[in-house]
């Protein structure tokens, strides 16, 4: 295995690590749905699989990957804005 295949392959199971601990931890109730780290880590995670799956020719699970980042980044800016117009309520 050459070292551009271990890097791939060291995003793919970083990626899997980091969306399984994202899981794990909002079923725990140790992080929220809305919350910045919870989406945080399932975009990142996701655009790993993206890196990953392209690499690797499996365009479905990339394809899901671009979609599940998207949404990610998504409820990242409505939570954004919820947030901002909650403290212009305050003002």
């Amino acid at each position: 295995m050459d070292a551009e295949v271990i890097v791939i392959e060291v995003i793919g199971w970083t990626a899997a690590a980091i969306i399984l601990a994202a899981y794990i931890l909002l079923s725990l109730g140790k992080l929220e749905g809305r919350s910045y780290f919870y989406q945080w880590m399932n975009v990142i995670g996701a655009g790993g699989f993206i890196v990953n799956s392209g690499y690797n020719g499996a365009l479905p699970s990339a394809v899901l990957n671009v979609i599940w980042a998207a949404m990610g980044l998504f409820t990242l800016w409505s939570v954004w804005r919820a947030r901002q117009a909650a403290r212009a309520a305050i003002r």
